[in-house]
C-alpha cells in the first residue's frame, strides 16, 4: 500500500527507468504556437523515425520544421558544421522565411559535443535571422521538459528597455494599477484568452506571455516584472527569468481544475494587493456543471505511474472530484517551483478527509506493476509504453500524454479533465451494458 499513514506530504524516490517520449517532441506543439518559427532538429536517423511517428506525416502540408541528418562524417569530425548549417539554414530562409530558427539538440549533438551555441551567434550574424538553441535531448526527465528547455532559451532574447529584438517587439502598457506580470508556458490562443480574461475580471493586466503568437511580439521584461507559470513542468524557465532577466516569480498553484484556477488567480491578486472578488461563486458554477461526471469518479481510485510532471496537479484535481489516489509517481520533482502545488495538495486531502498519497520520484516501473496488482485500482494513468499490458490484465488505463495535448487549464477546461479521466470507466460500463442485454435476450 502506498497512501502515506501521516498526515503530511511524503517522499519517495527510487531508481527506475524513465519510460517517456523523447523532449524533441515539443516540437509538434511549439512550431504551431509561435507561427513565425522554424525548428531544425539536429540529429540522427532514429530522432527523424521518432518525429515522423510522434507528429504524423502532413501530405498537404508543409510544417515549419524540418530534421537535419547527421552522418558519419559529422560525427567523426570529417565535415564542417558550419558550413552544413549555414547551408540549411539558408534554404529555410529562402523557402520559408521565419522570424526565427530554432536548433534542437538531441542526444547525439550532446555525446558528440557539438558546439551548436558556439556556432548559431556567428552564423545569427551572417544569415540575419535569430537562431536559438535548445539541447531538447532525451538526457532529460520527462519529454515536457523539451518546451521548458526552448522556453528558457526564449527567455533570454526577451526586450528590455535596451534592446528589443526589432521593431515590432511590443512595448508595455503602463495604465495598470500594479506592477507588469508575465505568464509563461504554452496553451492553445483559447486558452491564453481565457485566462487573461479571468484575471481582467480581478483588475488584472497580463503584459504577455512567453511564448508569443509571434517570435517578434515577445514579451518585455525587466527588473520590475513579476512572472507566473501555468505549467508545473516549466522550472527551467522560471529559473531563467530569475536569475537572468531578474524577474520576480510569483509561486501559485498551476490553473489546472476549478480549484486549482481560482488558487492560481487567488495568489496572484494577493501579490498584488488586490482583493479577488466572486471567485466562490464561478468556482461553485463550474463544480455544477461537472456534476455529471463527478458521479462517475467518486469512491474511484487511480493511480499515477508518472510520465509528463502534470502528475501532482492532475492528482490534487482528482481528490477534490472525490477520488481516492493510490500513489503519484512523477519522473522529476522539483518541490521549490511546485511547492505551493505541493501545499494545494495537501490542504485538498485534508478537507476532503483522504490520506496523503505518497510521492514516488523516479518510479521503478516493475516495483509499480507489482503495486498496481496488489491494489487494483479503478484506473492508472500511465505511459503508452505500459498501458497495453495493464489493459490486458483487466486494469482500465489512460495515456498520460492525452493530457499534455488536451486544454485541461481554466475554469472552462476542467470538463475536458474529466472527459479523459472517464472515457475508460464509461466505455467499461457501455460494455457491461451490451452484455447485460445480449444475457437477456439470449436467456
Amino acid at each position: 500500500m502506498t497512501i502515506s499513514n501521516e498526515n503530511k506530504l511524503t517522499f519517495e524516490c527510487e531508481t527506475g527507468n524513465y519510460h517517456t517520449f523523447c523532449p524533441i517532441s515539443c516540437v509538434s506543439w511549439l512550431y504551431q504556437k509561435i507561427e513565425d518559427s522554424f525548428f531544425l532538429v539536429i540529429g540522427t536517423k532514429t530522432c527523424g523515425y521518432f518525429l515522423q511517428n510522434a507528429m504524423g506525416v502532413m501530405i498537404f502540408a508543409e510544417p515549419r520544421y524540418a530534421m537535419a541528418e547527421l552522418q558519419e562524417g559529422d560525427i567523426s569530425a570529417q565535415l564542417n558544421d558550419y558550413e552544413e548549417l549555414k547551408r540549411l539554414c539558408l534554404q529555410i530562409k529562402k523557402d520559408r522565411s521565419p522570424s526565427v530558427i530554432f536548433w534542437i539538440g538531441t542526444c547525439t549533438t550532446e555525446i558528440i559535443k557539438m558546439d551548436l551555441e558556439g556556432i548559431a551567434p556567428k552564423l545569427e550574424a551572417d544569415i540575419d535571422i535569430p537562431i536559438i538553441v535548445a539541447r531538447a535531448n532525451g538526457l532529460d526527465y520527462a519529454f515536457t521538459q523539451g518546451e521548458d528547455t526552448v522556453l528558457a532559451a526564449m527567455a533570454q532574447r526577451c526586450p528590455d528597455n535596451k534592446n528589443y529584438p526589432s521593431k515590432n517587439a511590443i512595448e508595455p502598457t503602463t495604465d495598470a494599477i500594479h506592477p507588469p506580470l508575465v505568464l509563461f508556458g504554452s496553451l492553445p490562443d483559447a486558452v491564453v484568452q481565457q485566462l487573461t480574461y479571468e484575471l481582467s475580471k480581478q483588475g488584472i493586466t497580463v503584459q504577455g506571455w512567453l511564448p508569443s503568437t509571434r517570435y517578434t511580439e515577445l514579451p518585455f521584461i525587466n527588473e520590475q516584472y513579476y512572472v507566473a507559470g501555468v505549467n508545473p513542468f516549466l522550472s527551467r524557465t522560471a529559473t531563467t527569468l530569475m536569475r537572468r532577466r531578474k524577474t520576480k516569480l510569483i509561486g501559485a498553484p498551476f490553473p489546472i481544475g476549478p480549484d486549482g484556477t481560482r488558487a492560481w488567480i487567488e495568489k496572484i491578486c494577493s501579490v498584488f494587493n488586490i482583493t479577488p472578488t466572486k471567485l466562490d461563486e464561478r468556482e461553485s458554477e463550474v463544480w455544477s456543471s461537472l456534476e455529471n461526471y463527478l458521479e462517475l469518479v467518486r469512491g474511484k481510485s487511480v493511480f499515477f505511474m508518472g510520465d509528463n510532471l502534470l502528475e501532482i496537479s492532475l492528482a490534487r484535481f482528482l481528490i477534490r472530484c472525490g477520488m481516492t489516489v493510490y500513489e503519484i509517481g512523477i519522473p522529476y520533482m522539483d518541490k521549490r517551483y511546485q511547492g505551493a502545488e505541493l501545499l494545494l495538495l495537501e490542504k485538498t486531502c485534508r478537507e476532503m478527509n483522504v490520506p496523503i498519497p505518497k510521492i514516488i520520484e523516479k518510479p521503478d516501473n516493475y516495483n509499480q506493476l507489482d503495486r498496481i496488482r496488489d491494489l487494483q485500482p479503478d484506473l492508472v494513468i500511465t505511459g503508452m509504453a505500459h498501458a497495453n499490458p495493464l489493459e490486458a490484465r483487466g486494469i482500465n488505463t489512460k495515456w498520460s500524454v492525452e493530457f499534455t495535448f488536451a486544454p485541461i487549464h481554466g475554469f472552462s477546461n476542467a470538463k475536458d479533465i474529466l472527459e479523459l479521466v472517464t472515457r475508460p470507466l464509461r466505455r467499461n460500463l457501455n460494455l457491461n451494458e451490451v452484455s447485460s442485454e445480449m444475457y437477456s435476450s439470449r436467456y
